[in-house]
């Protein structure tokens, strides 16, 4: 056996090891582990051992490099968690770094989204008030040059690799842009790049405070209180959690224990395991409160559905769009091999404050149907499903997601928009535009711009008719405004262009005076319950 083997076999041992030692942990939490048990764990290491062997040794092929790793990281350890649920998962070195950073937030280097397209790397966005940014690097550059070695041919993860390195160093990057006969050089020092999950913050409206929040990370909850605060006197907010994959508990609740009044339950774990956890505003929020709208979509997830039905379990906000993902599998993660991989495994069930089990069935369901052709569609099917009550007694549901409030459909695109957007069009259109001339904040798509835009498309052997056109006339304005306005002024004038104008986010501003009339009510409902609790306590009057 390869010394490549051994290691890689190694590795797999090592995980189930893992695996074993952390069931016996918890076999002896519930209960003594059978000899009969561990004998089955010893017989299925020799077994698993055995079968890699004589695949290693008698494969048509050599099993070396990359694809003796992928034998074990992609095939085997998946494989074996795949049958316990679709959210256990094996980190491997690459994997498991990313998702720290993902976790932190923040990274050493030069701020900027890269991607591959059409075999070159292009700068999909540099983030403002990073090194790239100052600089004046631009959407839609081409990085043709690392440090003077070429990037023909290189992957994006290679061109981000490169990019990244100790906080101070410096990085030469070049870069073709549309319009200028040579690449520009940008000698650029690399810094901590925070990636903060609130993302856009405004005033969308005077009084009405509007967030988008991608994720729930390390600094999550602090960028949202301090987004609320610095609203000022609010009469309204939106929080847009549409597309929010979750991510790290703590700061779902301290998100919920900011908008919650003191004591109110925001989350319970139930696992098999370890002792029931639940989780309440310890702090609160001080008797401050206002109209709240939470805009959710079918990939509204695990953390974001916990904020969405803590909020909404207890009349706190009126819940808007579509059902969500429905995960409510709990992961704890396990550094492995000197915190260089990591195993995340399911432990708990997350369950609202009225008792509503999150996680939507996945027993007989493909990975693909489970992940993108899940069940969320409005209006949701709730035959079946258990009923619950909020503090108030409205209606919810468990059994999977939190159902909306109130239904909000997703626009849904042409075969013209779609064809568009795959080519990306948008995104490639702008520089062009802007290759010669320089625009304004009083920018708008007239007549003028669109006869560009559809002399482009023929440019680029892209098929349109007017009809085409004057069928998505709104969008397709937006659209164009939003990349040209992103090269002229940075990522946060394009994401405020977009809600500005985007209809879902305009329809759930309508349902402000709706959450406050059931804010209102929740409150009434409240105080006659602790009035009648108090007169319970009180007893009848005796005669001495």
């Amino acid at each position: 056996m390869t010394p490549r083997a051994r290691r890689a076999l190694f590795t797999v041992v090592l995980f189930f090891t893992v695996c074993a030692v952390a069931g016996s942990f918890l076999q002896r939490r519930v209960g003594a582990q059978s000899s009969a048990d561990e004998s089955q764990l010893r017989d299925s290491l020799k077994s698993f051992s055995n079968v890699y062997a004589l695949v290693e040794q008698n494969y048509a092929e050599p099993i070396a490099g990359d694809k003796a790793d992928a034998v074990i990281y992609d095939g085997a350890i998946p494989g074996m968690l795949r049958v316990l649920d679709p959210h256990s998962n094996f980190y491997d070195p690459k994997a498991y770094a990313r998702l720290r950073e993902e976790q932190h937030g923040r990274y050493y280097g030069v701020g900027m989204v890269i991607q591959q397209q059409l075999n070159k790397v292009y700068v999909i966005t540099p983030y403002e008030n990073t090194p790239s940014f100052r600089a004046g690097i631009h959407p839609g550059d081409i990085i043709s040059a690392v440090d003077g070695k070429s990037a023909e041919g290189m992957t994006s993860d290679q061109v981000a690799k490169a990019l990244k390195g100790p906080k101070g160093t410096h990085v030469q990057v070049s870069m073709i842009r549309e319009g200028q006969p040579k690449p520009l050089v940008f000698d650029l020092v690399r810094d901590e790049i925070p990636h903060p999950s609130v993302d856009l913050k405004y005033e969308i409206r005077p009084g009405v405070g509007y967030i988008h929040l991608t994720q729930f990370q390390e600094d999550t909850a602090q960028d949202v209180i301090k987004s609320i605060d610095g609203f000022g006197n609010l009469k309204g907010l939106v929080l847009d959690l549409r597309g929010n994959p979750g991510g790290l508990l703590s700061q779902a609740v301290e998100v919920c224990d900011h908008l919650l009044a003191k004591g109110q339950t925001i989350v319970s774990q139930r696992g098999r395991a370890y002792p029931d956890q639940n989780y309440t505003a310890t702090h609160g929020n001080d008797g401050k409160t206002f109209p709240i709208v939470v805009l959710v979509n079918r990939n509204t997830a695990s953390a974001a559905e916990i904020v969405s039905g803590a909020l909404q379990d207890h009349d706190r906000a009126l819940i808007v769009g579509e059902a969500t993902f429905g995960k409510g599998l709990v992961q704890t993660v396990y550094d492995l091999a000197d915190h260089t991989m990591g195993l995340a495994l399911t432990t708990y069930h997350y369950y609202t404050p009225s008792g509503r089990l999150i996680q939507r069935n996945y027993e007989g369901v493909s990975l693909y149907d489970y992940y993108y052709n899940h069940a969320g569609a409005l209006p949701p099917d709730t035959t079946n499903r258990e009923v619950k009550l909020t503090d108030a007694g409205r209606t919810v549901y468990g059994g999977g997601g939190i159902t909306p409030d109130e239904k909000i459909e997703s626009p849904k695109s042409n075969h013209f928009q779609d064809s568009l957007l795959y080519k990306d069009v948008f995104f490639h259109f702008a520089p062009v535009y802007l290759a010669n001339r320089s625009v304004d904040k009083n920018f708008q798509v007239d007549d003028a711009v669109l006869g560009e835009f559809k002399k482009y498309l023929t440019s680029q052997n892209i098929p349109w008719t007017q009809a085409d056109l004057n069928g998505v006339s709104d969008w397709l304005k937006i659209s164009i405004k939003d990349k040209i306005v992103t090269i002229q002024f940075g990522q946060l004038q394009g994401l405020r262009t977009l809600a500005d104008w985007d209809p879902e986010i305009q329809k759930a501003m309508t349902f402000l005076p709706e959450a406050q009339a059931l804010e209102d009510h929740a409150r009434k409902v409240l105080t006659a319950k602790a009035m009648a609790r108090n007169a319970g306590n009180q007893g009848a009057p005796v005669q001495p």
